[in-house]
């Protein structure tokens, strides 16, 4: 389920944009923050996570970047956000309530949410955002013959 600071729809955006924008090579990290209007440095541990969990591939170096691990149709919203929550690191101990009481059912309704995002592909998210003009335009030279 969506978090209160965004944090996991930007990262999913995230994986979107490299999407959109890596059919030339990889995309660096500053690129996908100025696009989405974050902050480069809070974006990084996002997209390193993503790389982690195989989801994005990442290279170094002055051509560095982030390129799809997988092609687009093998990436579902729900399997970015649990590569989110596996670096999660576990809080302080919860209360009695939460544990018995509120944390089953939150987890339920986890679950649920996360098995409905497993039909959300990045390929459909993508091809939403090029229907809404925000794919780039192609580097393709026009050229007219009469």
């Amino acid at each position: 389920m969506l978090d209160a600071g965004g944090r996991e729809a930007i990262a999913v955006a995230a994986v979107v944009d490299v999407a959109l924008h890596g059919a030339a090579g990889p995309v660096g990290g500053a690129a996908i923050a100025e696009r989405l209007g974050q902050n480069p440095r809070g974006l990084e541990p996002l997209l390193q996570a993503l790389s982690r969990a195989g989801i994005l591939a990442s290279s170094r170096g002055r051509r560095g970047g982030y390129r799809l691990a997988r092609a687009r149709r093998d990436i579902s919203a729900g399997a970015i956000l649990r590569a989110l929550a596996e670096g999660d690191a576990p809080g302080e101990a919860l209360p009695a309530l939460v544990t018995a009481a509120v944390a089953p059912a939150w987890l339920e309704a986890r679950e649920a949410a996360l098995a409905r995002l497993d039909a959300v592909t990045i390929e459909a998210l993508a091809r939403k955002a090029t229907a809404a003009g925000l794919a780039p335009k192609p580097d393709v030279p026009i050229t007219y013959a009469i």
